[in-house]
């Protein structure tokens, strides 16, 4: 279980990314995190692993505070806390097999982590993650030679390095065409339904809310304006999310 309390995070320029955010997430579900570019979406997704520090409230998960969590307990917290980025977060001239593995660095000790030095068992599970995303042929390819959903698929690889318990997918599709983006979606989606890995995801476009989501959260300007299935999101709750000049696709 993800519990959000009362969230804000207001940046040093006096902008209120999140204002009193408050909901949970069960074990095991897809939950979308819908909202206009700024709404407030990916600042809330880095603050549940941390990598934005909130101003004021906390996230526990499974009844463990995350924002009080130490440096050595933070890191323990993120070993199962997969992530997958916009814009992928490789490292280009890398092969891909190198940016795979670093999935692995939690569990790894920090001085073998500077050496890049993995052992066979670590190997072996990045081969098995590769494979799974459809991409063992490209091991030793660069990640710089790979096309945007290829590097998609290694960025989902690599998460799924780290054994998740929760993933954290922010605008994991926003830069990719829509076949490809579904493409995308089907793998969170059979790691969900599959590992039983809870899912948070943000999105843009509703049709992919609808299809792939248990459950849906709209943040504006910072604040929850809807939070229930998909199906519920009417044209009156559009317009609260969207604004009256948004125009329904999907």
């Amino acid at each position: 279980m993800l519990r959000v309390e009362h969230l804000t995070k207001v940046y040093e320029n006096g902008t209120v990314a999140l204002e009193d955010v408050s909901f949970e997430v069960p074990e095991g579900q897809f939950l979308a995190v819908i909202g206009l570019s700024g709404s407030g979406k990916s600042t809330l997704l880095r603050c549940i692993n941390r990598l934005i520090e909130p101003t004021e409230g906390r996230i526990l998960w499974n009844d463990e505070d995350i924002t009080n969590a130490g440096q050595e307990e933070l890191r323990r917290h993120r070993r199962r806390i997969g992530m997958v980025f916009q814009h992928f977060n490789l490292v280009a001239r890398s092969k891909v097999s190198t940016n795979v593995l670093a999935g692995r660095l939690g569990y790894t000790q920090p001085a073998l982590s500077l050496l890049n030095h993995f052992d066979g068992a670590d190997r072996d599970q990045a081969v098995r993650a590769l494979d799974r995303v459809g991409l063992a042929e490209k091991a030793d390819s660069l990640a710089s030679e790979l096309s945007g959903g290829q590097q998609q698929r290694v960025g989902i690889a690599r998460a799924l390095m780290q054994d998740p318990e929760l993933m954290l997918a922010d605008e994991p599709v926003a830069s990719l065409d829509p076949v490809l983006a579904h493409s995308i979606m089907q793998h969170l989606e059979s790691i969900n339904k599959d590992d039983g890995v809870t899912v948070l995801c943000s999105l843009h476009f509703l049709d992919l809310v609808h299809r792939y989501s248990d459950r849906a959260i709209a943040l504006f300007d910072g604040q929850i304006v809807f939070d229930g299935p998909p199906a519920e999101i009417d044209d009156e709750k559009f317009q609260d999310i969207y604004g009256h000049e948004a125009e329904r696709v999907g």
